[in-house]
């Protein structure tokens, strides 16, 4: 089963904006490059797919942007709903599904009805661990393993 990265984005800082970029280099020690959360621990990368992310808009009526939902990286192509422990590969990178990204009330702060929007099947992505560094590019192919 693979996939395909469609977008990636950081944010510097608590509440700014997030920044699309074209690639980044992700760490054990920093998880994406110049991301706030990325230090050690079950949430230094988020991943979003877009299949749960158009859902979730299609829910609303409203086609928003991806960043809306503050992730690190958008995919296409792979279910990762109940996949807990399971391993995302994007080339050298591997990265651990340590759980569910539930919606927060700043989901709401975006968009009034987002976080219910969010809530069933996994659309709000995964958070992941990140066992093992490596650069990420748009259009890199992404596995998943369990």
């Amino acid at each position: 089963m693979s996939g395909t990265v469609l977008s990636i984005a950081r944010r510097s800082a608590s509440r700014a904006p997030m920044e699309e970029i074209e690639a980044a280099e992700v760490s054990v020690e920093a998880g994406v490059e110049g991301d706030l959360r990325g230090g050690p621990g079950d949430r230094q990368v988020t991943v979003l797919t877009r299949e749960g992310w158009d859902a979730a808009c299609a829910e609303l009526g409203e086609d928003l942007p991806w960043t809306t939902r503050r992730a690190n990286i958008l995919i296409e192509g792979l279910r990762v709903e109940g996949r807990l422990g399971g391993t995302i590969r994007i080339g050298d990178l591997e990265l651990s599904i340590a759980g569910e990204t539930d919606p927060c009330a700043r989901m709401e702060e975006q968009r009034t009805g987002l976080r219910r929007a969010l809530t069933p099947d996994w659309r709000g992505g995964v958070t992941c661990r990140v066992a093992r560094g490596g650069a990420v590019r748009v259009g890199d192919r992404v596995e998943l393993a369990d």
